[in-house]
């Protein structure tokens, strides 16, 4: 389903970052790389009876020398130097809840979405790609950080293509208390008051691209994150692991 202009265009370049990945430097030259598409993705959260659902979201990607458009977000290019690359970042999660989305959060406040923003590392080796990104909620709900460490590396068989990739992102006590504590105004019989400190979740995940013709392709983006000890001990939550699917098209200009 389709939400406000807005939302929508924050949210329409939910392809995988190495999407592109065939053409992943093609933007460092002078030239700009544009691309439209659909997105499938389904949103699941770790709330206990949380309500699900599927949703098709429209794809914007581009990239220049300066810019690019990846995952939710946008990445300023700094510089690079040798195999390093370094940018600021501006970036939108969908975290967070409100009260109507499980009858096990009634009464609970609204948690927010927020803006992250901060600066990414990339280091380009012969035989994987690393990355390290660190962001701050600029919107100050949840004053926390993110600190995310990423290692992937893609397999090119003709038109298509595997990336495997493993990523830890540490979550700051602030961010984890804001999502999945509860206050002692919102403890209940069977809600407990919660208050969690910094935690890291893991995610094992699988990409695969097929190029249709030279300007069409379709991916999909499967995974496995392994929530945090401090998510999974929170009253809200009911499982330890979040599946990640994402389906789609992309056409490049």
């Amino acid at each position: 389903m389709f939400k406000t202009p807005l939302l929508a265009a924050v949210l329409a370049a939910l392809i995988p970052q190495a999407a592109m990945a065939d053409g992943a430097h093609e933007g460092d030259g002078e030239a700009s790389r544009w691309g439209l598409g659909l997105a499938v993705m389904p949103e699941t959260k770790a709330y206990r009876d949380f309500d699900n659902k599927t949703e098709v979201w429209p794809i914007v990607t581009f990239e220049n020398r300066w810019v690019r458009v990846f995952g939710p977000g946008l990445e300023v290019k700094l510089g690079r130097t040798g195999p390093l690359s370094y940018g600021l970042t501006v970036g939108y999660a969908r975290d967070g809840y409100k009260a109507g989305d499980s009858p096990f959060l009634a009464g609970m406040d609204k948690r927010q979405a927020s803006a992250w923003v901060g600066g990414r590392l990339g280091l380009q080796t012969d035989w994987a790609s690393f990355s390290a990104d660190w962001s701050g909620d600029a919107s100050s709900h949840s004053k926390g950080q993110k600190l995310r460490l990423g290692v992937q590396r893609r397999f090119s068989l003709g038109d298509f293509a595997v990336t495997p990739r493993l990523t830890a992102t540490w979550l700051d006590g602030k961010y984890v208390n804001y999502y999945y504590g509860v206050k002692a105004d919102e403890a209940r019989a069977d809600r407990a008051a919660y208050t969690p400190g910094s935690t890291i979740n893991s995610e094992l995940a699988l990409r695969l691209d097929y190029r249709l013709t030279p300007q069409q392709l379709l991916f999909a983006d499967l995974g496995v994150t392994s929530l945090g000890s401090a998510i999974k001990r929170s009253p809200l939550v009911d499982r330890s692991t979040l599946p990640e699917v994402r389906l789609g098209w992309l056409y490049r200009f």
